[in-house]
């Protein structure tokens, strides 16, 4: 990595993890709804959670958001022409949405951020990705097993697609993706996990 290349990676990857820390899920609640997400539902700052309490409409924004900061963070460097490996840079944006800045390093589980960092250098997979997650929901009604199943899913196509690079950050996004979940996993063992009504 050249030394000009150092610093490129330096200024996007903290321009990444701000952008990943804007709270979308709580900038939604106080705007349309006047409450803190925070203190409904789970509390996460997920678009799941902005389902369940703020309803379709406003789930909706956020998850577009959450996605939308992914890609964002992962094109800005080849819009500004820079060095950089995407994918890496992408990954910033993750840990800003999962540990933000803006909302006391208590942020969402990682998925729709994910997503976002997959269609700035993958559509493909990333249509992959939303056919496998909305399957996967209908057939269970788990988010949370649905959202790992998509990871799993994701792993093998970029094995298909023999993308080193790429194989290598899905597989560490999926991995942290089930650790985010590692509570909804023990809750889908004993049943207690809660199923959406909307699908």
């Amino acid at each position: 990595m050249k030394a000009g290349s150092q610093m490129e990676y330096i200024i996007f990857a903290i321009i990444a993890y701000l952008l990943g820390s804007i709270p979308s899920a709580l900038i939604v609640g106080k705007i349309g709804s006047k409450i803190d997400i925070r203190e409904h539902g789970s509390g996460n700052l997920g678009a799941t959670n902005a389902f369940r309490v703020l309803g379709i409409k406003s789930g909706s924004i956020v998850v577009i958001s959450d996605i939308l900061k992914g890609t964002i963070a992962t094109l800005l460097p080849w819009l500004f022409g820079a060095d950089v490996y995407l994918l890496i840079i992408g990954v910033f944006a993750v840990l800003g949405h999962t540990y933000p800045l803006f909302a006391k390093f208590k942020g969402g589980k990682a998925v729709a951020t994910s997503a976002g960092i997959i269609l700035g250098v993958s559509p493909l997979l990333f249509v992959i990705m939303v056919i496998s997650f909305l399957c996967s929901l209908y057939i269970w009604k788990y988010v949370s097993l649905a959202s790992m199943i998509t990871g799993v899913i994701s792993i093998i196509v970029t094995l298909l697609l023999r993308d080193i690079g790429l194989i290598i950050i899905v597989t560490i996004l999926t991995v942290f993706v089930f650790y985010r979940h590692k509570e909804n996993i023990i809750r889908i063992k004993n049943k207690t996990e809660p199923k959406i009504t909307w699908m």
